[in-house]
């Protein structure tokens, strides 16, 4: 059975400080009414996993853009998964209101994209805590974080400003983001009275849905992309 066909480009949104932010852009071939979705990069970049994620979405139905981050330190940086330190002054950089500022361009023009109804957000590792701060200030359907390092203790005093579910993956084996931590977020959560889907696989490692990653976890990959869909179509 061949793939559905989808259409994929770069645009260029105006954030409101001034800057232009690149997105790349997947999105079904036929007009709609379709979802819209974020999809949030890792420290590495819009790179080839976070594109392929955003025309996976597509492929399920969803318009999808990936807005590039580190627009104002580094447009079109793409890090390599075996040497994080090019990404540290890119992430070090980043401020709380230029994000906010992004993700408000970046929902606008979903929002005005022809076709487009509800929108939601995802995420993967520094992704995964931009798109729990999405769901703090947009009015999301809903929003997925994959092993979303620092949102604990960072963002939890943003728990109660939640406007949509959660669905949270983590690795039983992530080291970079520790058991306290992931309690603290459940916790948080719990305690704000937000709905959350909280899942964690034992065998899985920080970056366990990443194909390009030697923490590659191809059957917690599965699972959480099944039950990502499934949360997204809900």
């Amino acid at each position: 059975m061949s793939e559905p066909d989808i259409l994929n480009e770069r645009v260029e949104l105006k954030v409101s400080d001034g800057t232009a932010m690149a997105g790349y852009v997947a999105r079904p071939h036929d007009h709609g009414p379709h979802a819209g979705i974020i999809v949030l990069q890792e420290a590495f970049g819009v790179n080839s996993h976070i594109r392929h994620v955003a025309e996976r979405l597509a492929q399920e139905g969803f318009v999808s853009i990936a807005p590039e981050l580190f627009h104002r330190t580094a447009h079109g940086f793409e890090g390599d998964y075996m040497n994080f330190q090019p990404a540290m002054p890119h992430i070090r950089a980043m401020t709380a209101e230029g994000t906010e500022a992004d993700l408000r361009a970046v929902f606008d023009w979903l929002r005005q994209a022809p076709g487009v109804s509800a929108i939601h957000s995802m995420g993967f590792c520094m992704g995964g805590r931009v798109s729990f701060l999405a769901n703090s200030i947009l009015p999301l359907q809903s929003a997925v974080s994959y092993y979303g390092g620092g949102i604990a203790p960072e963002l939890l005093p943003r728990a109660a400003a939640l406007k949509a579910p959660m669905l949270f993956f983590w690795g039983g084996r992530d080291k970079h983001i520790p058991p306290e931590q992931r309690h603290a977020v459940v916790d948080a959560l719990s305690a704000a009275g937000k709905s959350f889907i909280n899942v964690e696989f034992s065998e899985a490692d920080h970056g366990f849905n990443c194909d390009e990653r030697p923490s590659y976890h191809p059957r917690s990959a599965k699972l959480a992309w099944d039950l990502t869909l499934d949360f997204l179509n809900s």
